[in-house]
């Protein structure tokens, strides 16, 4: 077996063993709590400079991970969502802005060879350079006038016609993983007489891009997620990669599938880090020994049933997301798994908070950055009230299986 941590010595690209089923191996598994533990070290360093984790990426690439999603034909692992879930909770538990901008890379992966919208070559183009150089991509969309797109609404952004291309100019906000990408993909608008909308995409290196370093939030500070302006950016014709009439149906590009993966992906984020803050709680009652006790708080039923109930919620979580991961959950119930899975991982951080009191809130202790964190699980697209919104719909029309025991 060839380990994954060997680097040819001509280049970076990683030695991706075979066969595939090294993802499901006990080998693997191990590299996996390796990287948690490791990732877990710097993260409070990472968090409190509102730093991107190069390194960690530097890591990732080393291991082949950065290509997880990438067809085994083009060099990558071509991972099920099951696999892939794995590895993003592992990352996560260690440090989760790490895994947030990971989660982008391999949606963007997942899916982008099946994209008969772009052109081949630059499909093939972006997975060889995930698989070689580790580079990394991910969608810009969201703008300070529109807000997400997912609440409808067109993008500021103008695409307007050039010589042998485009010129594009906009700002987008909450760039997630700015400072490490390589590949943006540009919701954008044509400036011609009869508009079109879509993505353009763009190197991080061409000239006319400037990153204004906003992002300054309570959790995964690690994300990198500034404001990006673009002034006059050259794209050439053939980036114009999605491009199609204002009013097209744009709706297979949030199908079941893809909402199933989102859910899943972004919902184990946040799993994992409610899985930290317990692990945390545990570690802490064994060493809390009051005087007037003699014994640890482990010992007392209070904190014994607390830490019951925190890992039901989790339980409950990691059924519902293996079974998801499996295809063992309708796709019309995708985004109510983010619902559920982040729900029950803020009551299970709030449950370690009230446990543990003063010192919880602390920031000398990474509890505190667990709760930080974990909040921003309600942040993503989609949110609860539009989740909610169409569970209910869909239920009251008739369209909804309903649940099931």
């Amino acid at each position: 077996m060839t380990y994954l941590t060997d680097i040819k010595e001509n280049n970076s690209e990683p030695l991706i063993p075979e066969p595939v089923s090294y993802l499901d191996s006990s080998e693997f598994a191990a590299l996996l709590g390796q990287l948690t533990k490791d990732f877990a070290e710097t993260a409070a360093e990472f968090d409190r400079d509102s730093e991107f984790p190069h390194a960690n990426f530097t890591r990732l690439h080393q291991h082949g991970l950065l290509a997880l999603t990438v067809p085994t034909e083009l060099g990558g692992y071509g991972a099920t969502l099951s696999q892939t879930r794995r590895v993003v909770s592992a990352v996560a538990k260690g440090e989760p802005s790490t895994a947030l901008v990971l989660v982008m890379q391999y949606l963007q992966h997942s899916r982008l060879q099946q994209n008969q919208a772009w052109p081949l070559s630059l499909r093939e183009q972006v997975a060889l350079d995930a698989v070689k150089n580790g580079a990394l991509t991910n969608a810009l969309r969201v703008e300070p006038e529109l807000g997400t797109p997912a609440r409808g609404g067109l993008p500021k952004t103008v695409a307007k016609r050039h010589a042998d291309g485009w010129l594009i100019n906009g700002h987008k906000i909450y760039s997630t993983g700015i400072a490490g990408l390589t590949w943006l993909t540009v919701w954008a608008h044509s400036d011609e007489a009869e508009p079109k909308v879509g993505s353009w995409l763009v190197r991080r290196d061409t000239p006319g891009i400037k990153v204004v370093e906003t992002w300054d939030h309570l959790g995964m500070r690690a994300t990198s997620s500034h404001d990006v302006i673009f002034e006059d950016v050259f794209v050439p014709e053939q980036y114009a990669v999605d491009v199609r009439p204002v009013g097209y149906d744009r709706t297979s590009e949030l199908d079941t599938k893809g909402v199933l993966w989102l859910s899943v992906l972004l919902s184990s984020i946040y799993d994992a880090v409610a899985q930290a803050a317990r692990d945390w709680l545990v570690q802490w009652l064994h060493g809390r020994v009051p005087a007037n006790l003699g014994a640890s708080l482990a010992t007392l039923p209070r904190f014994q049933e607390i830490v019951g109930r925190i890992d039901a919620l989790l339980l409950n979580n990691k059924v519902l997301l293996d079974s998801a991961a499996v295809g063992q959950v309708p796709l019309e119930s995708a985004a109510q798994i983010k619902y559920i899975v982040t729900s029950n991982a803020i009551k299970a951080v709030e449950e370690a908070i009230a446990a543990t009191g003063n010192p919880g809130l602390s920031r000398h202790h990474a509890l505190e950055r667990h709760y930080r964190d974990v909040l921003c699980s309600r942040i993503h697209t989609p949110q609860n009230d539009a989740i909610l919104l169409a569970a209910g719909r869909a239920a009251l029309s008739g369209k909804s299986r309903g649940a099931t025991v």
